[in-house]
């Protein structure tokens, strides 16, 4: 049986749990999500691997680029990312590695850049199965009035990490709220 090799990873927003395949980042999530098992069951089932507590390469470059980030040293990531879902989730979130340090897009906005505005339920449903958070930036997606909205490490969270990236609304009619 083939191995995803798991780390965990306590940031200054929460705990993380890496997983790495083939030389591949599979996972960056926040350890305590509610969704955890059916997003490792997805993953697991998806790459016919089991999950083995055990360092990797890429999980300690992940690890290293995670610390410049928080460190406000970094603003784009360098590694290579293997997310499992469906077509359509992946076309989200390759949409939303799209989004630059320091922007924001809403649900809407996400809908739109895709092509469909009426898929905004399931672009904010797919948003919310991204099991490669940070890196695949779904902290970046706030809601059409600026607020902060859903998000698997928490809205404290998420807060921290616009904050850091000094993130900016890109919508036309709202302003970034924080509270």
């Amino acid at each position: 049986m083939k191995s995803i090799y798991t780390t965990s990873f306590k940031s200054p927003v929460g705990e993380l749990i890496l997983g790495s395949f083939d030389n591949q980042l599979c996972l960056c999530d926040w350890k305590y999500r509610k969704m955890r098992a059916p997003i490792d069951e997805r993953i697991r089932k998806g790459l016919g691997a089991e999950f083995v507590e055990g360092e990797s390469e890429i999980n300690k470059e992940t690890i290293r680029q995670l610390e410049a980030y928080f460190a406000g040293d970094l603003t784009q990531f360098d590694i290579p990312l293997l997310p499992f879902g469906t077509d359509f989730q992946k076309e989200v979130w390759k949409k939303l590695t799209e989004i630059h340090y320091g922007e924001t897009r809403s649900y809407l906005q996400l809908s739109k850049d895709l092509g469909n505005t009426d898929a905004i339920r399931a672009v904010a449903s797919a948003n919310g199965a991204n099991a490669i958070s940070i890196l695949i930036p779904c902290h970046r997606i706030i809601g059409s009035d600026g607020s902060l909205v859903g998000y698997a490490g928490g809205l404290e969270a998420k807060k921290k990490l616009l904050k850091l990236e000094k993130a900016e609304t890109q919508t036309d009619k709202a302003q970034l709220k924080f509270f």
